[in-house]
């Protein structure tokens, strides 16, 4: 049953137009609301397939962008930007993968890092990564906002699958990545151990306040699923919930060193490229144990709804995994097992859960 997208992946078909390349002046380009696309890579490889995208001109955007420039990296002296702006030439020199995050994109503002790699994805090396440093139009379940203000890591990234069977489970992959990066870098930097946690499906949660979320979309061409995964993450932005240097401060107010996002990226790639792989060559059921040691909700009881005749009758049940499809695997007070599925209706997953026996 391949349906534990619920309604986070969804297919892109929208119009799309050509990018403008000029190179403007600073002055001109600060001033006149347009979007700026830096490109780079970690190897000589990845630079000259920067450099092929901007002279041959085929990257695309969604009719509503402004007008687009692109630059190399060798060109940032043409941008405005601020010591908070992303340092590239520190996530690079931290990056320690074969394929994921080494192909990247930059822009101080966006209205979205999964417009750029999902319309783009056919033209993107596998494993590209767009990173902005404020986000307009940041995209959440079905239609929510992610609210994206700077101090928060906004990425999304290219993945390439050919089961469709687990394309599904993917985002638990990546929301796992994302709690084992945090704690490498603080175990590294010999700063207190932060505990992220996953909340089912798809969001990151830190002390009882949600702090990140996960997004995944696909297309399928040419016999591949082409997922785009979009990651939000509250790094050193406290408002609108809080975020891990908040916490950080609060459990050690003498902290000298606070974490940054250019180091949380590079780790996640780490432990993204080797959990991927994992879960491609032994399934999920590789990163099981260490998963339920980081989400929230087992031995949780939650109320589901069943449908006797014309009623709807509520019980409630006890959580006990997931499903080879990515639901939740829960067992009721008659010790009958059951997968949840949310009622497509509710803003929590958790309201109006349906089950169906198994």
């Amino acid at each position: 049953m391949q349906v534990a997208y619920f309604s986070r992946f969804i297919s892109l078909t929208p119009s799309l137009r050509r990018l403008s390349f000029s190179v403007a002046a600073a002055a001109g380009m600060d001033g006149d609301g347009s979007c700026k696309l830096v490109l780079c890579g970690k190897s000589s490889v990845e630079n000259d397939t920067a450099k092929r995208l901007k002279s041959e001109n085929v990257l695309k955007l969604p009719d509503d962008t402004p007008k687009v420039s692109l630059f190399l990296a060798s060109e940032m002296e043409n941008l405005v930007r601020d010591d908070d702006s992303f340092n590239l030439s520190l996530f690079m020199n931290s990056l320690s993968t074969s394929r994921f995050g080494r192909f990247f994109i930059w822009s101080p503002r966006l209205s979205s890092t999964h417009d750029v790699v999902s319309h783009n994805f056919a033209e993107l090396p596998v494993g590209s990564v767009c990173v902005s440093d404020i986000q307009l139009k940041g995209r959440g379940r079905t239609k929510n906002v992610w609210e994206s203000p700077k101090g928060c890591l906004m990425y999304s990234f290219t993945v390439e699958m050919e089961d469709g069977r687990i394309v599904p489970l993917i985002q638990y992959v990546v929301s796992l990545a994302v709690t084992e990066a945090v704690k490498d870098v603080c175990d590294k930097k010999g700063l207190p151990y932060i505990d992220v946690k996953i909340k089912w499906p798809n969001d990151l949660y830190l002390n009882g306040l949600k702090v990140g979320g996960i997004l995944c979309t696909s297309t399928y061409r040419s016999r591949k699923f082409h997922v785009s995964v979009g990651v939000g993450l509250n790094v050193d932005n406290d408002q609108p919930t809080t975020c891990l240097n908040t916490v950080l401060k609060e459990i050690s107010p003498a902290a000298s060193i606070l974490l940054r996002r250019e180091d949380i990226l590079a780790a996640f790639f780490h432990k993204f490229e080797k959990f991927f792989d994992l879960f491609i060559d032994q399934g999920f059921k590789s990163l099981e144990e260490l998963y339920y040691r980081t989400w929230l909700h087992s031995g949780q009881r939650v109320i589901v709804e069943d449908k006797i005749e014309d009623q709807v009758v509520q019980n409630v049940v006890t959580i006990q995994g997931l499903t080879s499809s990515g639901y939740l695997l829960a067992i009721g007070d008659d010790y009958q097992m059951c997968e949840l599925h949310p009622d497509g209706n509710s803003f929590d997953f958790f309201k109006g859960l349906v089950r169906r026996k198994i």
